[in-house]
This record gives C-alpha cells, structure tokens and sequence, in this order.
C-alpha cells in the first residue's frame, strides 16, 4: 500500500513572506522523509487552495490523505474551518486529520534554535527572561497552552519566561518585555511563537522594540519539520493497525 500523501494546510497570508516561508518549511519536510508525497493547500489568501489541492489528489486517483493542519494551537480553524473544508472533499478520498503542531519538546529546541542564533548562547539563560511571543487568540484552550508552554519552557533554567499575545488576549509583547525588566532580568530576550511572518508576527516585532535580542519566527528549523513528521506518522499509525502492518 502507497503511503497516504501529506498535505499540509496553511492559513495563508497577504504577505509574501508568510507563503514562501511555508514552503521552504514543506521543502525541509521532503528532504527528511525522501519519496513521502507532500502537498500544500491554503485557507485564504493564496494558491493553491485546499479545496483544489484534494480536487486534484481525487483527479489522480489518489485515494488516502493525511491533512496537517500548520498551526501551533487548537483554536478556532483548526476545530472548525480546516474540518469544513475536508468535508467538502471528493467523496473518494479517505482523509484523516492531524494533531496541531503544539505543544512539543521539538517545538522548544526549535524557540532555542532561534535564540541562539539571534545571539544568545545557553550560559545566557540563568540571566534572561524571555517573552514567549504568540498571535493570540480568543480561544481559552489556545491561550492556557501557551501560558503552559512558558511554565514547562522556565523550568529549563531561563530567568523568567513570560507569555504574550499579538492580538485578542494581553499581555502585549511590549508589556511582558516591561514586566521582564522590572523582575531585574540582566537580559530581554522575545521568541515568535509563529512559524511564518505576516501582519501579527509584525506586532510582535514591534512590540519587542525595548529588548535586548529578538528571535525570528520558527518557519523550516529542522524541528519543527520533524513535528509535522511525527503528527503524520501518528494520523498513520491506525490504519496501519488495521491493516495489520
């Protein structure tokens, strides 16, 4: 039996930026798991759509898909859009949808990954605070995983770790970075919690005007990479019992 193709759903963005990060993120996948099929479908903005993308799986006459959604928390698209529009798939398609992408300890080396390589270095750590800079959301869920986050990622010996929001929830980037300071940091430092730039990563830029260092978005780090090959494999594993493999 073929391995089912992935497809990876994004949101899609205006930006530019936001599509080609995307898909250098897609071009890692392929070059971890060589000969898996992957595709990637938009909701909004750009193309291909994720309504064309199975349309054409369909066309093909490809029968199993597994659908990635490429978000980082469990809020509104990933419980309702992204199930919408498989449900208006061709009918031939067996498709099963993925976990979101977090929480995972891959996801925090990936949030190390980008500090590091903006300047810091682990011996920093014991002397700086970080603000764990999310999109937001209006989702209770979504907002207590990222406050979860910030407490596990602590533990791993940073000074403080703080949770802030782009948009719907606060803190604002800009006042954890504050509140930061006034815990006596030597040190500022802010993580985008977002995998691709666009309009709230922005915010987030600006807001982290008064730190010290400031990471990029997480976009093709090797880890987060490995995530999406380990929702997949886990959307696998049922029918592979099935199937007796």
């Amino acid at each position: 039996m073929s391995a089912p193709v992935l497809l990876v759903i994004a949101h899609g963005s205006r930006d530019p930026r936001h599509a080609a990060t995307v898909h250098a993120l897609v071009e890692r996948v392929r070059s971890q798991r060589p000969g898996l099929r992957v595709e990637t479908g938009f909701l909004d903005f750009n193309v291909p759509s994720v309504h064309g993308v199975l349309e054409s799986l369909a066309a093909e006459g490809v029968r199993d898909v597994v659908a990635l959604p490429l978000l980082l928390t469990r809020a509104f698209h990933a419980k309702a859009d992204i199930p919408a529009v498989l449900r208006d798939a061709p009918p031939r398609l067996r498709i099963r949808q993925t976990d979101v992408l977090g929480p995972s300890p891959l996801l925090l080396d990936a949030l190390e990954r980008r500090l590091y390589e903006a300047g810091l270095s682990p011996a920093d750590k014991p002397s700086t605070g970080v603000v764990l800079a999310s999109a937001g959301s209006s989702d209770p869920e979504a907002i207590a995983v990222i406050a979860d986050i910030a407490r596990e990622w602590w533990h791993t010996g940073w000074c403080a770790v703080r949770p802030a929001f782009a948009s719907a929830s606060l803190p604002r980037t800009e006042d954890a970075v504050a509140e930061l300071r006034a815990l006596g940091c030597e040190r500022v430092a802010v993580a985008p919690y977002v995998l691709a730039p666009g309009f709230l990563p922005d915010r987030i830029a600006r807001g982290a005007a008064g730190a010290d260092v400031r990471a990029d978005v997480l976009g093709p780090a090797p880890e987060v990479a490995r995530v999406l090959l380990e929702r997949y494999d886990a959307a696998r594993r049922p029918a592979l019992a099935a199937l007796g493999a």
